[in-house]
């Protein structure tokens, strides 16, 4: 059966995004060959989402979001390590969100959920 996900991202500066993922986020990875990175991700959950265009959200869509335990502890971290977030921490209901770049014209959003994991 299923045993887990597999994501990624496409940018016209993989080398860099591979770099970013690696050096920024403390990603660990395996080299498959010709530096290709596969990136371990400690853990993951996925939820499914009714899709609205007045919110950019058309059908057959994905998105790629990281979360954290403290997300201040987190972005703080971050920008430490030279990460530009665009924008401050908002309460979104789901958990506390904010949105940083990577290299490519990669944004992704950071959140500390308000929701119990549960990985039994």
């Amino acid at each position: 059966m299923i045993r887990g996900v597999h994501t990624m991202f496409y940018s016209a500066q993989a080398d860099e995004l591979r770099a970013f993922i690696r050096d920024k986020l403390g990603f660990r990875s395996t080299d498959v060959g010709q530096g290709w990175l596969i990136f371990d991700v400690p853990e993951a959950d996925m939820g499914c989402h009714p899709s609205d265009a007045s919110d950019g959200h058309q059908p057959g869509t994905h998105n790629i979001s990281f979360y954290c335990d403290d997300i201040e502890q987190a972005v703080a971290e971050l920008k430490a390590r030279g990460v530009e977030f665009t924008e401050g921490i908002s309460d979104q209901g789901y958990g506390l969100v904010t949105h940083f770049k990577m290299p490519g014209e990669v944004v992704v959003q950071l959140y500390q959920p308000r929701y119990e994991k549960r990985f039994d």
